[in-house]
């Protein structure tokens, strides 16, 4: 699966020269729940094509705004650094000056980024398509198997092939790498805002209860922290059972400890579903070249994961199993890789 020997290693402060400083730029990842942001130095270092200074990361909710954890980490992690350019992975598009999310705790306005840290530049890229574009230069190390290509086609990596990179988080993130050479484009998608497919009547029954009469479940309304918990809920009104989980970390640990079966059951709902829309983006975009799977919640239930409906899921494609067995699944590990991507994208000129 992976297409380049770079090994990320962990941070380490440091302070550019003056003249050194002209190559360096800030890079961010900025989410519902935390933002990652690195000092970057636009040359190679242990196999990436960029070279991370210092890095920290933020709780949002812990800030009033975006404009004051750029300005923190720049006064407490790049003093003396002349930083004129910066990128900022985030969820959402852009509308005018006005980054749109809806998961993010405050608005985002671009000019005022800009012009509180005196930029001269300031791009915004999608956070998925930032992960798709720093892919090719993952070790292996960066990622763990959920499943491995065993069709009698299959190789570790088929660079002529697509690349989907999709997740849960505080929304359902997606983007493709699609083939190309070095002339690498991404397609960023919207997949969090299609429709909720389900695969069994329990399902069925869940989706009809999170619809609440509505015609439409998106698919990030399940496959997220946040959704989640919605099936959680949805399966104690089902069931009639009191609700002993309040947020989706407490159900995913009490799913994996075993000590909740309401939990249990909504994390093997939510792993079947992930599997199932995982393998539909994989026929869709033919991605022989991969899928990762990101978003910070999978780390916590990796076991689970894999023992879960996932597979089953990801296969269950009738005639299309054959192209699916050419498909590796694999689990990022490397919490900085959105910084990483972002800052690629802007130092190769991708933008």
């Amino acid at each position: 699966m992976c297409q380049g020997d770079g090994v990320i290693e962990p941070m380490v402060s440091a302070h550019a020269t003056s003249a050194e400083s002209v190559r360096e730029l800030l890079a961010a990842d900025v989410g519902g729940t935390h933002a990652r942001l690195a000092l970057v130095r636009a040359e190679p270092a242990n196999g990436l094509p960029v070279q991370l200074l210092s890095s920290h990361t933020y709780i949002c909710a812990d800030w009033s705004s975006l404009d004051e954890i750029l300005a923190d980490f720049v006064a407490r992690h790049a003093a003396g650094s002349a930083i004129r350019r910066a990128v900022v992975a985030t969820p959402g598009y852009i509308h005018g000056d006005v980054i749109v999310n809806q998961n993010l705790p405050w608005p985002v306005s671009i000019s005022a980024l800009r012009q509180g840290l005196m930029l001269e530049q300031l791009e915004i890229i999608n956070d998925f398509e930032a992960l798709a574009y720093v892919t090719p230069f993952l070790a292996r190390r960066d990622s763990v198997a959920i499943i491995e290509s065993t069709g009698m086609h299959a190789t570790a990596i088929n660079p002529a092939g697509a690349v989907v990179v999709v997740g849960p988080g505080t929304g359902l993130g997606c983007a493709v790498l699609l083939p190309g050479g070095r002339s690498r484009r991404v397609l960023s998608t919207e997949a969090g805002h299609i429709v909720l497919a389900p695969g069994t009547e329990r399902e069925l029954a869940v989706v009809a209860r999170m619809a609440n009469g509505r015609s439409y479940v998106p698919t990030g309304h399940a496959l997220s922290g946040p959704g989640l918990l919605n099936i959680y809920r949805a399966l104690a009104e089902l069931d009639h059972q009191p609700v002993r989980c309040h947020t989706p970390a407490q159900v995913s640990t009490a799913a994996v400890a075993a000590n909740d079966p309401l939990a249990v059951e909504s994390l093997q709902i939510f792993c079947g579903l992930l599997g199932s829309l995982v393998g539909d983006l994989a026929i869709l975009f033919s991605a022989t070249g991969g899928v990762y799977l990101a978003g910070g919640i999978l780390s916590r239930f990796q076991e689970f994961l894999l023992d879960s409906s996932f597979r089953e899921r990801f296969f269950n494609k009738g005639v299309m199993r054959d192209l699916l067995e050419q498909v590796p699944v694999r689990l990022l590990q490397h919490g900085q890789l959105g910084v990483v991507g972002a800052a690629v994208w802007l130092t190769h000129g991708w933008q």
